[in-house]
């Protein structure tokens, strides 16, 4: 087919050439995984959130992720086709804006559940800080790699700064979740652009005496701390959960067979992966964790030889981001860490979070553009220009 010859020069034909394919291919299946969990917690979420006496449309929430699939995976596979020099363009100046929209969430954002951390926009709900955290990753990366080139630059107290500013902002939400999640990656890339043990093990304890600060005056954070450790206080959300896994054992109840979920609050988003043990059942779980781990070890894999740092910390920092998000979302669900109000990368229902995971794979797409049977190819030169 010449279109998909290795002599097109186009673009997609460069694209075709230098994307890895089998990254690729795990996120395309991860997402039609996550079309297949939603359709079994639509039912669910439908009953529970409609009005009295209004007619329940159980593929409401099927409908909508459809909707933000086919919006979502164009949107990745361009941001896929972006050059190392224009994704970090494109990067920097999305994090300017995002964290421009992120300090107008007080003043304009609604409250949901105690917490303002959405803006409404029409027909759709606009959360800035899922948007950030791509950008805000590959920003902090582009920061951290200049001290490689000049060391006298202060560019990693520059992006400890703007870390300290995102996390003032989500804090003031309150998002402990995010704010934790942001910290974490920071500080997984500023380990690997070479910050030393004695200031690592400084910023762990400020982590931890920032979280016993919050169990102190934070009362929503108390609460969930103090569920998840005594067991005390409402603990609904979490035992409805573990009541879905006791009933799907194994294999499951079978496809819409769940009758344990119309108990579960947030079925569609947050306790989605509880759905999906009560339905598929624990090997099915224990395999959608496996490809979560896949994914994140084929980028690791490809970083093995990755000369470039700014392409390394971003890398790095984006798959630590999806793995340690989808990490905490299966431990809520499983009683092994408090509440988190975290999603389920590209299986939770979501437009926020589903467009952002989105943009941010077609980044981490983009900077792992450098095909392995082409190491000499012009195609790799462009793909990393």
């Amino acid at each position: 087919m010449n279109a998909l010859s290795r002599n097109d020069k186009t673009a997609v034909g460069r694209w075709f050439w230098t994307i890895d394919k089998l990254l690729l291919g795990l996120v395309l299946l991860l997402i039609g995984i996550g079309i297949l969990a939603v359709a079994a917690a639509s039912p669910a979420a439908a009953h529970r959130y409609s009005g009295s006496g209004t007619s329940i449309d159980e593929l409401h929430y099927l409908k909508r992720q459809i909707m933000w699939v086919l919006a979502g995976v164009p949107l990745m596979l361009g941001v896929s086709m972006l050059s190392i020099a224009w994704a970090k363009r494109v990067a920097i100046g999305l994090t300017i804006a995002f964290l421009f929209a992120l300090f107008l969430v007080p003043f304009f954002g609604f409250e949901t559940n105690g917490a303002v951390r959405w803006i409404q926009l029409p027909g759709f709900q606009f959360q800035p800080s899922e948007f950030l955290k791509p950008v805000f990753i590959v920003t902090s990366a582009w920061l951290l790699s200049v001290r490689f080139d000049d060391k006298s630059m202060p560019t990693m107290q520059l992006s400890f700064g703007l870390l300290v500013i995102v996390a003032s902002l989500l804090v003031k939400q309150p998002d402990i979740g995010q704010t934790a999640l942001f910290a974490a990656v920071w500080l997984v890339q500023a380990s690997l652009a070479g910050m030393s043990v004695a200031i690592v093990g400084g910023a762990i304890a400020a982590g931890a005496a920032g979280l016993a600060t919050a169990y102190a005056f934070v009362p929503h954070v108390t609460s969930r701390i103090d569920r998840f450790i005594q067991g005390t206080g409402d603990t609904y959300q979490i035992d409805r959960a573990l009541d879905c896994f006791k009933a799907g054992g194994l294999f499951g109840a079978g496809p819409g067979e769940g009758v344990m979920k119309f108990k579960l609050p947030e079925a569609q988003t947050d306790y989605i992966f509880a759905v999906i043990g009560e339905e598929f059942g624990a090997i099915a779980c224990i395999a959608l964790a496996v490809l979560y781990l896949g994914i994140v070890l084929r980028v690791l894999l490809q970083l093995l030889d990755e000369e470039e740092p700014f392409v390394f910390l971003a890398a790095a920092g984006l798959a630590t981001q999806f793995g340690l998000q989808a990490a905490i979302n299966m431990s809520v669900n499983l009683n092994l860490m408090p509440s988190k109000g975290m999603t389920l990368p590209f299986v939770s229902h979501g437009g926020s979070s589903f467009l952002a995971l989105s943009m941010g794979m077609g980044l981490l797409l983009a900077l792992t553009r450098r095909n392995r049977f082409l190491k000499s190819s012009p195609y790799l030169g462009t793909a990393r220009a």
